[in-house]
């Protein structure tokens, strides 16, 4: 089955840690010193030079945690990507609407891609997985944010990299 695309947004079912272009997005968490998930395993495949560059961060820039929203870049370590871009998404609340700072994960990570001169950025699904976000608008938000922000071109492509089926799908139904 080919992978659906829109203008140079492409999905792809797959580890993110695997993914061969300029700037993979991390899920991170507000320490930027590693966790589970997409993290843990950005981590664990990048090798340490990414957590020392995180070190630095958190005694220079980010003494207290990168906050909500924001995003850092380091290098990516001994992953094919040449940088790693640090993005917090909010945890999902029922009586918080916490739907900017997903939108602004995405929008900090591509403004960060483009300070570095990226062409082509691999996002997860931000937020959707331990954070708790509802997957269905979790995809709503991170299309129509990506469509938004690369509609006068820049990149070559953003890919979306989803590591199951079911968010494969629901990704796809947003294209």
């Amino acid at each position: 089955m080919p992978n659906p695309t829109s203008a140079g947004i492409t999905i792809v079912r797959g580890d993110i840690t695997e993914q061969d272009v300029d700037a993979v997005v991390n899920a991170a968490n507000s320490s930027l010193l590693g966790g589970g998930g997409v993290d843990g395993a950005i981590h664990r495949a990048g090798g340490p030079g990414i957590l020392a560059e995180c070190r630095e961060l958190r005694s220079s820039r980010y003494p207290d945690g990168l906050p909500t929203g924001q995003a850092v870049a380091t290098t990516a370590g001994r992953l094919a990507a040449r940088w790693v871009i640090h993005t917090v998404g909010p945890v999902w609340s029922k009586s918080e609407d916490r739907s900017e700072l997903l939108a602004s994960c995405y929008r900090e990570s591509l403004r960060v891609a483009r300070e570095l001169g990226a062409r082509t950025v691999a996002f997860p699904a931000v937020s959707t997985g331990v954070y708790g976000w509802p997957l269905e608008d979790g995809a709503r938000t991170a299309v129509g944010v990506v469509r938004e922000e690369t509609a006068d071109g820049g990149f070559d492509e953003v890919r979306f990299v989803l590591f199951d089926e079911r968010a494969y799908g629901v990704f796809a139904a947003q294209l």
